[in-house]
C-alpha cells in the first residue's frame, strides 16, 4: 500500500522518507511489497497504517483536495495518532515514535495474555455490557449501537459469543487478531506507553481532535496526554465520536488512509453526511 502516493506526490514521499529514518528500518519497503505476513504484525502494522494515512493527507494538502480547516478530526484506535499529529498537537516524527513505542508495547501484551476479541451484532451496549460481566470480558470497540466489538481471554470471548447468541445477536464472530486491544488484557502496554508519553512533547491541538475513550474533543496538551495513556486500554467510542461531530454541525466527513471500513461506519450514524475517502493517488487527482 502507498506506493502510488510515494511515486506521484513529492508531499507523500516525504512522509514515508521521515518515518524510515525515524524507525531505523525501510517501513517503506514493508507498505510496498510486504511480505504480507510481516505486514500484518502489530509492530509493523500500526506504523504502516499511520504513514499512509498521513501521506494521503499530505498529497491531499499538495494537491490543493484539502485546502480548509476541518471543525473535528477523529481516528479509530491508532488512526487517534494520525488525527492527532495532523491536527498540530505533535509532529510527524515524534507521533510516529510514540506510535511505534504504543505497538511495541501492545505486541508484547498480546504475546503475554494471548487474549481475542469477537465482533457482536445485533444487540445494543447495555446488552453486551451486561454479556461481559457475565462472561467475564470488556467491550473493546463501540463502533455502532449495534455493532459491538469485545475482547479478553480465548475463554472469556468464546462464553461471550455463545451468550450473544442465546440472547438474540444476529451474530458474534471472532475476530483474527494477536491480542485483546482496548481491554484490561492491555494494561501492562498502557503503563508503559505512559513513560513514553510523558517524555514526548506534545501541544493543544489547533483543530479538536475526538477522543476514542470519552467520545469528547480534546483542547488541551495535558487532555491530550490523559487520553493517549488511558486509550490502548479502553473501549473506543466511535458511534459516540461521530454522534458527537455530527451534532456539532458536520455534514461532510473524509477519511484518509487505506481502506474504506470507517467511511462505512459514519455512513451509518450519521445519515445524510457527504462522505469521501483518500486512500490513493487516484483519490487525490480526482476533481
Amino acid at each position: 500500500m502507498g506506493r502510488d502516493l510515494y511515486e506521484g506526490s513529492p508531499a507523500a514521499r516525504s512522509v514515508y522518507d521521515i518515518a524510515d529514518h525515524v524507525l531505523g528500518y525501510s517501513l517503506s519497503t514493508i507498505c510496498f511489497e510486504g511480505p504480507e505476513d510481516k505486514l500484518r504484525q502489530t509492530e509493523y502494522t500500526q506504523p504502516a497504517i499511520f504513514a499512509t494515512s498521513l501521506a494521503c493527507l499530505a498529497a491531499a494538502i499538495e494537491s490543493d483536495r484539502a485546502t480548509s480547516r476541518p471543525a473535528f478530526m477523529a481516528g479509530h484506535s491508532l488512526g487517534e495518532y494520525s488525527a492527532l499529529v495532523a491536527a498540530g498537537a505533535m509532529s510527524l516524527e515524534d507521533g510516529l515514535a510514540l506510535l511505534a513505542e504504543r505497538a511495541r508495547l501492545m505486541a508484547e501484551a498480546g504475546r503475554a495474555s494471548q487474549g481475542a476479541m469477537a465482533a457482536i451484532i445485533g444487540l445494543d451496549e447495555d446488552a453486551v455490557r451486561q454479556i461481559c460481566k457475565d462472561a467475564d470480558v470488556d467491550v473493546c470497540n463501540l463502533n455502532l449501537t449495534n455493532q459491538i466489538v469485545v475482547g479478553g481471554t480465548p475463554e472469556g470471548v468464546e462464553r461471550a459469543m455463545a451468550l450473544a447468541k442465546e440472547r438474540g445477536a444476529s451474530r458474534a464472530q471472532a475476530l483474527n487478531v494477536s491480542g485483546a486491544f482496548h481491554s484490561r488484557l492491555m494494561a501492562t502496554a498502557a503503563t508503559g506507553l505512559r513513560i513514553a508519553i510523558g517524555e514526548t512533547p506534545i501541544a493543544a491541538p489547533i483543530v479538536p481532535v475526538v477522543a476514542n475513550a470519552s467520545g469528547r474533543p480534546l483542547t488541551t496538551d495535558a487532555a491530550v496526554r490523559e487520553e493517549l495513556g488511558v486509550q490502548v486500554a479502553t473501549a473506543v467510542r466511535w458511534h459516540e465520536s461521530v454522534t458527537l461531530m455530527a451534532a456539532g454541525g458536520v455534514t461532510s466527513f473524509v477519511e484518509f488512509g487505506p481502506g474504506k471500513v470507517l467511511t462505512g461506519l459514519v455512513r451509518r450514524i450519521a445519515q445524510g453526511a457527504t462522505l469521501s475517502n483518500v486512500s490513493s493517488l487516484a483519490d487525490v487527482k480526482v476533481n
